[in-house]
């Protein structure tokens, strides 16, 4: 018996896995960041938004214009429905006291 062969076992070839291909590398694109919004830039976006017909002009510009960040454009187009919440929030309250004083005045007979 030779000694070489001793520890060796007979290898079974039906046994073995069939070779896997190469795994291809994922690339994934990283999204593109912005900068951020300073502090003193919401500062004044804020300030000019309280200024009546300018702030108004001005969120429209934010809001669908395309030199604005990103993150301006959105909060800007969220200031623009609270805008609209509240004209139509202000005409339905105008409608309603309007209503009453004119259903008043004809209880009292002034009209």
């Amino acid at each position: 018996m030779d000694s070489n062969n001793f520890n060796q076992q007979p290898v079974d070839q039906s046994v073995q896995q069939p070779a896997q291909p190469p795994v291809q590398p994922v690339y994934y694109q990283q999204p593109e960041t912005e900068t951020p919004v300073s502090v003193g830039d919401w500062v004044l976006t804020i300030f000019l938004t309280c200024i009546p017909c300018v702030g108004l002009i001005l969120l429209f510009v934010w809001a669908f214009g395309s030199s604005a960040p990103k993150s301006k454009s959105n909060w800007a187009k969220a200031e623009l429905i609270w805008v609209a919440i509240g004209i139509v929030l202000t005409i339905i309250l105008y409608a309603a006291v309007g209503a009453t004083i004119i259903g008043a005045a004809n209880s009292l007979g002034g009209f």
